[in-house]
């Protein structure tokens, strides 16, 4: 496993509220696909969380150093890193604070993902527009929306 395509998708019921983030991997070994899905969901989080949170725990499943796409329909996570934005590296220029000066907000999950990223080969990033006809990133919103759901298993706060 050298490459993973990586889809996912936060969701949120309520904002600050019920939460929840799906992510598929995909990858080929020996010629074989496979397939991850996972999610999880929490009881008092916000939907910008939750977009960050599923990309840091797909990442979190990589056993090693990979050639990386991301494939999301979440802005946010996206222009943190994509080349013609450069959020994140903006941030840690000017010690993480926006260019209000104000400090960055959902900081140590731009932390985590930010570190978790620099483990990797390569990273790149795709757009997709949510709710179309991109089947993943569908499944993705669903595994999301079921996680903010299950008020069984939603946890309390988020462990990084």
């Amino acid at each position: 496993m050298s490459y993973v395509v990586i889809y996912t998708d936060g969701s949120c019921h309520g904002n600050p509220g019920p939460g929840g983030y799906g992510a598929v991997l995909l990858t080929k070994i020996n010629g074989e696909e496979h397939r991850l899905e996972i999610s999880e969901g929490y009881r008092n989080t916000t939907n910008n969380q939750m977009e960050l949170l599923g990309p840091i725990r797909a990442l979190e499943r990589l056993s090693f150093p990979c050639d990386v796409l991301f494939v999301s329909d979440s802005q946010y996570f996206l222009k943190g890193f994509m080349k013609d934005t450069h959020w994140v590296e903006n941030w840690k220029k000017r010690g993480w604070k926006n260019s209000g000066n104000a400090p960055v907000k959902n900081k140590e999950l731009w932390m985590k993902l930010d570190e978790l990223i620099s483990l990797q080969k390569s990273v790149s990033f795709q757009w997709v527009k949510g709710h179309e006809n991109t089947e993943l990133n569908n499944r993705c919103d669903e595994l999301a929306n079921l996680a903010a759901s299950d008020e069984k298993s939603l946890k309390d706060h988020i462990d990084l």
